[in-house]
């Protein structure tokens, strides 16, 4: 765990000494999505990788501010003033996150970045309905089994994950007898169309990605940032759950 602006961030580490690899998931998730990747990191990388719970997700504290820059500093105290250097994976939200760290603005320097799945056009009045979203009453349910439906369909991994798996449970938690979603309802007023200039201000090759299914992300949308953009075959929004294999073959591939 880490403290950062009064805020436990939930950290997870592994691997060995060498360079450090930084793990980042999506809105609504938590870093249990990276499980099954890690055996493939475990196996190919060589040095220390770390994933984590981006604050007002999974098991981290709940208080903003909620924004991609309030995230990278998160990210960079996580982080740690043992590792200069930097690569970072990140997923949708995660992406852009990655994308944010590797400007330099935080005190960390990023060697590259794999961002998949990132939304970057966004149709008029879809950052409002977010923040109507966020804005919304926090809903608690009966049952464990309501709630891990529920947190498994907003954060698009039903049908990919067991219901009963330690990484479906990571996205609820309990209260008084009843359950709600892990996150923070207000998280989802920081996801918006602000993409374009943190690319344009990384300071750090980017690549993007998108599975061939993902209705969020179009590979022309991407090719206006990075005309080298790949689509990922036969997969959808979470391809890190869908073929992590995939999703790692890329990643070797943009070295």
């Amino acid at each position: 765990m880490t403290i950062h602006s009064g805020v436990d961030i939930w950290t997870e580490a592994g691997g060995s000494d060498g360079p450090t690899l930084v793990l980042l998931h999506g809105l609504g998730a938590n870093g249990a999505v990276w499980e099954g990747l890690k055996p493939v990191v475990d196996k190919h990388w060589p040095g220390r990788w770390l994933n984590l719970d981006l604050r007002g997700h999974g098991r981290s504290g709940h208080a903003g501010p909620y924004g991609y820059a309030s995230y990278a500093a998160d990210v960079a105290a996580a982080i740690g003033g043992q590792d200069k250097t930097v690569t970072v994976i990140g997923h949708s939200m995660g992406g852009v996150v990655a994308m944010a760290l590797a400007t330099g603005w935080f005190g960390v320097s990023v060697e590259r970045v794999l961002a998949f799945g990132v939304k970057i056009a966004w149709a008029d009045g879809e950052a409002a309905r977010m923040k109507q979203i966020a804005a919304a009453p926090l809903r608690w349910f009966d049952t464990r089994a309501e709630a891990v439906d529920r947190y498994l369909k907003v954060s698009g991994l039903i049908g990919l994950v067991d219901p009963t798996s330690p990484e479906a449970l990571a996205g609820i938690r309990e209260e008084n007898g009843r359950f709600a979603l892990a996150s923070d309802p207000w998280i989802n007023a920081a996801a918006g169309p602000e993409v374009e200039p943190f690319y344009r201000a990384s300071r750090a090759p980017i690549r993007l990605a998108a599975g061939e299914n993902d209705p969020m992300v179009a590979k022309a949308d991407m090719a206006a940032l990075d005309p080298d953009a790949v689509i990922l075959p036969g997969v959808g929004h979470n391809a890190h759950v869908e073929r992590p294999e995939l999703v790692w073959e890329l990643f070797e591939e943009t070295r």
